[in-house]
């Protein structure tokens, strides 16, 4: 059970072992923006709505730039990479992984290249559907997996390759695993891990596949690795590596490489996947939403040429549309867990170092006083009364501060790029009556995803 008090003290009340965000809305109500929840014997700070938010994560951040225990990756990892790792090494790996990506000068080819390398042949694998019914899973799996194995490998697969549908295989596992009640208790009821049944085997087995699939890459780079003209992740590591070799500060060795771009494919495939498949989903529902985006594709691209990411500013309904899917969708309701890295004093409160903190998203995305009927799919939410795109400050779905997302700016081209060039292409025609398709989120654990559905890809 779980208990919950106002703020660090008083009050308790019983909840489910997974609390759902309007139950800690409900909370948030009673106790106010700040309070704190009981896993078993484990307490969590939660922060509530974007104020407290941004007081904690932008104001304060420093003092939050802790990265939560998650056990389940704590005890596969042990505190390698980068998406949960902490201290010196987080900071080290941080540094340079973000920069990396962003700057991407990797040989003669940027992201944006590879993602538009990866959007038509993904194009070209939903036209062998022939317009027939078709579960959009697989492809919508397929496209950013590969997109993160051209930045790290420098090469993508095709999508019937026998190693590159065994990375897959491991990974989706992963995140059935992580998102399963089995690992709900685990991460949440430390204490009875002895006592539950040995999935978490599995899904250290399979992450120790994904690092030595990837090592086997790196062995590859090292033998030919020119530092001069670098052209993948990997590469720009190594160099790393070799630069600071007489460092015996460094935090970059080949452990903390095969775990870093471990965590890469782990953070970027599902994320994006589950946001093409969703977005697609609601762009099904509402027929009046793609006839804009075709009206729109039609008059900025046309068919002639491949979008690119410099047509987002002259595509202000297809942009509001990405950013209204991602808000709407809200797909990881409760954030990854911070914790502050010493005693701090937090408006009245006294936190603890290490104390947990859970940095809501759902409240902010679904706020609404910042979105009118926040619970509706609706693309006017980011358009101003010009049809001009309109930023917010409360469209988060990577977080904020120095916690963030890693790969934000890629996903954001990803998104932006995937969505446009199968709507440039197709006309998305439902299976069955458009009234009746359900698009109610199935919550597993930290994530909503989309029920499934098979849709058709007509030509356009």
């Amino acid at each position: 059970m779980v208990k919950a008090d106002g703020h660090i003290g008083s009050h308790q009340q019983s909840l489910d072992l997974k609390p759902n965000p309007p139950t800690l809305s409900q909370l948030a109500e009673k106790y106010g923006p700040l309070y704190t929840l009981y896993f078993g014997t484990q307490p969590i700070v939660v922060l509530h709505g974007y104020n407290i938010m941004k007081e904690a994560l932008i104001d304060q951040g420093d003092s939050f730039l802790e990265r939560g225990v998650v056990p389940l990756f704590e005890d596969v990892l042990k505190g390698q990479g980068v998406v949960f790792s902490r201290g010196e090494r987080w900071k080290q790996i941080c540094r340079f992984s973000p920069m990396t990506l962003r700057n991407f000068g990797m040989g003669k080819r940027s992201i944006e290249e590879r993602v538009q390398e990866e959007a038509q042949c993904l194009v070209e694998e939903l036209r062998k559907t022939k317009g027939q019914p078709t579960d959009p899973t697989f492809f919508l799996g397929c496209a950013p997996c590969n997109v993160i194995c051209s930045i790290v490998f420098h090469n993508r697969f095709k999508y019937n390759d026998e190693k590159f549908l065994n990375l897959m295989k491991l990974l989706n596992e992963n995140f059935r695993i992580f998102n399963s009640p089995w690992a709900q208790l685990y991460n949440f009821l430390p204490a009875l891990r002895v006592y539950l049944p040995g999935t978490h085997k599995i899904f250290s087995r399979n992450v120790e596949e994904v690092k030595r699939f990837i090592l086997e890459r790196v062995k590859e780079h090292q033998k030919i690795l020119d530092p001069s003209n670098p052209q993948d992740y990997i590469d720009c590591y190594l160099s790393k590596m070799q630069q600071e070799k007489d460092n015996p500060k460094s935090e970059f060795d080949l452990e903390n490489l095969t775990s870093t771009a471990t965590d890469l494919f782990i953070a970027g495939t599902e994320t994006t996947s589950s946001t093409l498949r969703y977005g697609l989903l609601l762009i099904l529902k509402h027929p009046e939403v793609q006839a804009k985006i075709h009206q729109e594709i039609d008059h900025v691209i046309g068919h002639n040429r491949v979008p690119s990411i410099k047509d987002r500013q002259d595509m202000p309904y297809m942009d509001t549309v990405v950013h209204e899917v991602q808000r709407f969708i809200d797909l990881i309701p409760f954030n990854l867990p911070h914790a502050v890295t010493r005693d701090i004093q937090f408006q009245q409160y006294v936190l603890p170092k290490v104390m947990t903190i859970f940095p809501l998203l759902s409240p902010v995305l679904y706020d609404s006083k910042e979105f009118p009927n926040p619970d509706q799919f609706d693309p006017q939410h980011f358009l101003d009364n010009n049809g001009k795109f309109k930023k917010s400050d409360h469209f988060m779905p990577f977080s904020i501060g120095k916690w963030s997302c890693l790969g934000e700016g890629m996903a954001r081209i990803e998104l932006f790029l995937f969505f446009t060039s199968i709507l440039q292409n197709f006309t998305l025609k439902p299976v069955g009556d458009p009234n009746e398709i359900l698009i109610m989120a199935n919550r597993i654990g930290f994530t909503n995803i989309p029920p499934h559905y098979q849709l058709c890809f007509v030509p356009h």
